[in-house]
C-alpha cells in the first residue's frame, strides 16, 4: 500500500480511452481504483501494486460504493475521479425503445451520479480538494447530419451542464469539476467504422486518438484554477461546418 500517492477513480476502464487514462496515471506516479463490468478480464489493464480492480455495472449504487470502498481501505484517499464509463449508439430519434433510454440513462447518468456523490463527499471530508473529469461528447452541441444520435446525446448534454453547475457549488471547496467532449476517437468502440467515415467526421481529417483524449484529462487534472471548463478534443468539429 502506497499512501504517499494521490488516489485516481477511473470508469469504463477496460479499454480504449478508459484504460489509457489509467496507464497515464500509474506512469505519473498515482495509484488507481480501475472499474469496468468486467475490469479483471481485461487485456490493457491489470492488478498491481498501485492498480485496484473493481468489476461492477456502474449505474448501480452497489458498484460505486464498492469503488470509494476499495479507494479507502487500498489507498486512503481519493483526489481524482474520471467519469469515463458510457455508452452511445445511433439509430433515428423515433426507433429509441425503452430498453435503449433505460441503458443510456443507467450508465451515462446514474453511472455519473452515483460515484460522483461519493467521492465529493470524501474529498469534502479530506479538506484538500479534488479534480473530477468526465467524458462527454462533443456532438452534443455539434449535431451532424447522418449521425441520428439524439437520445445518447440528451445524457451527454446533461453530464456538460451538471460540470457547470458542479464546478460553481464546490469552488470555494477547492474541487474542480471539468469535462473531456471528444470527437470521434480511434477506440474499440469504432472498430467497424470505416477509416474514411471516421475522417470525414473531422475537419482536421483525422480521429482523435487515446492519448489525445488522455493528454486532455490530465491537463484538467493538473490545471489548479480550471474549473467548470468542457475541453473540446474534436479537430474543430464543434465550431464550424466542413
Amino acid at each position: 500500500m502506497s499512501i504517499d500517492r494521490k488516489v485516481a477513480l477511473v470508469t469504463g476502464a477496460s479499454q480504449g480511452i478508459g484504460a489509457g487514462v489509467v496507464k497515464a496515471f500509474v506512469e505519473r506516479g498515482f495509484n488507481v481504483v480501475a472499474n469496468s463490468r468486467k475490469v479483471t478480464t481485461s487485456a490493457e489493464v491489470a492488478a498491481s501494486d498501485h492498480v485496484a480492480l473493481v468489476d461492477g455495472d456502474i449505474g448501480q449504487p452497489a458498484t460505486a460504493a464498492r469503488v470509494v470502498e476499495t479507494a479507502l481501505s487500498r489507498f486512503r484517499s481519493i483526489d481524482i475521479l474520471v467519469n469515463n464509463a458510457g455508452i452511445f449508439f445511433t439509430k433515428p430519434f423515433t426507433a429509441y425503445t425503452a430498453e435503449d433510454i433505460r441503458s443510456l440513462v443507467s450508465t451515462n447518468l446514474e453511472g455519473f451520479l452515483y460515484l460522483t456523490q461519493l467521492a465529493v463527499k470524501q474529498m469534502l471530508a479530506q479538506g484538500t480538494g479534488g479534480s473530477i473529469v468526465t467524458i462527454t461528447a462533443a456532438l452534443a452541441r455539434n449535431p451532424i447530419r447522418g449521425v441520428p444520435a439524439t437520445v445518447p446525446m440528451i445524457t451527454k448534454g446533461g453530464l456538460e451542464t451538471v460540470t457547470l453547475q458542479l464546478a460553481m457549488e464546490y469552488a470555494k471547496d477547492g474541487i474542480r469539476v471539468n469535462a473531456v467532449a471528444p470527437g470521434v476517437v480511434d477506440t474499440p468502440l469504432h472498430r467497424n467504422t470505416p477509416r474514411d467515415v471516421m475522417e470525414g467526421l473531422s475537419p482536421m481529417g483525422r480521429p482523435s486518438t487515446v492519448k489525445d483524449i488522455t493528454d486532455a484529462v490530465l491537463y484538467l487534472t493538473d490545471a489548479a484554477t480550471v474549473t467548470g471548463q468542457t475541453l473540446y478534443v474534436d479537430g474543430g468539429a464543434h465550431f464550424g461546418r466542413w
